[in-house]
C-alpha cells in the first residue's frame, strides 16, 4: 500500500513540471514578423517609407485589399511595381498590427524580400537593437554588412 506522501508527490509532479515550461514560454523570443514590426516602430520616418515601400511591392492586389483591414487598398493600382511610392504620412499612420499583418504575409509569399527588409532595417542602430539575433545573420546574408577582416 502506498503512503499518503507518495500520492501527494505524484499529485504535485505535474504542477512542478509545468512551472518551468510557463517560464520558458513567457521568455520565448518574438517571431521574425513580430520583431520586424517592433523594429519598424523604432525607426525614423524616412526609413519607414523605404521599408513600407519594399513590403508593399512584394504584395499582390488582392492582398493589398485585405491586409491591415484594407489600409493598403489605395496601392492596388500600383501593385507589383518594383517599389511603391509611399508618403511620409502613410508611413506614420501605419499601426503595429497592420505592419505585423503585412510582414506575416510577405514572410509567406516572398521570403527573399523579407530578408532584404531585415537587411535594410539593420542599417539603423535602433532597429538593429530590436532585431538582435535575426538582424545580423540576415544582414550578412544579404551583403549589407561585411564581416570584420
Amino acid at each position: 500500500m502506498k503512503s499518503k506522501s507518495t500520492r501527494r508527490a505524484r499529485a504535485r509532479a505535474p504542477a512542478a513540471t509545468t512551472a518551468p515550461m510557463r517560464a520558458r514560454t513567457a521568455m520565448a523570443p518574438l517571431s521574425l514578423p513580430a520583431t520586424v514590426a517592433k523594429a519598424f516602430a523604432k525607426i525614423g520616418p524616412r526609413l519607414r517609407v523605404q521599408v513600407l515601400s519594399r513590403l508593399l511591392s512584394a504584395t499582390g492586389p488582392m492582398a493589398l485589399a485585405v491586409i491591415g483591414g484594407g489600409m493598403f487598398a489605395k496601392y492596388i493600382g500600383r501593385a507589383r511595381w518594383p517599389e511603391l511610392p509611399v508618403s511620409l504620412e502613410d508611413a506614420a499612420r501605419i499601426t503595429s498590427k497592420q505592419i505585423l499583418d503585412l510582414v506575416r504575409y510577405v514572410e509567406q509569399s516572398d521570403p527573399p524580400m523579407l530578408r532584404k527588409v531585415v537587411a535594410l532595417l539593420s542599417t539603423d542602430i535602433a532597429a538593429l537593437t530590436v532585431l538582435g539575433a535575426f538582424g545580423a545573420p540576415l544582414a550578412f546574408a544579404e551583403g549589407s554588412l561585411q564581416p570584420a577582416q
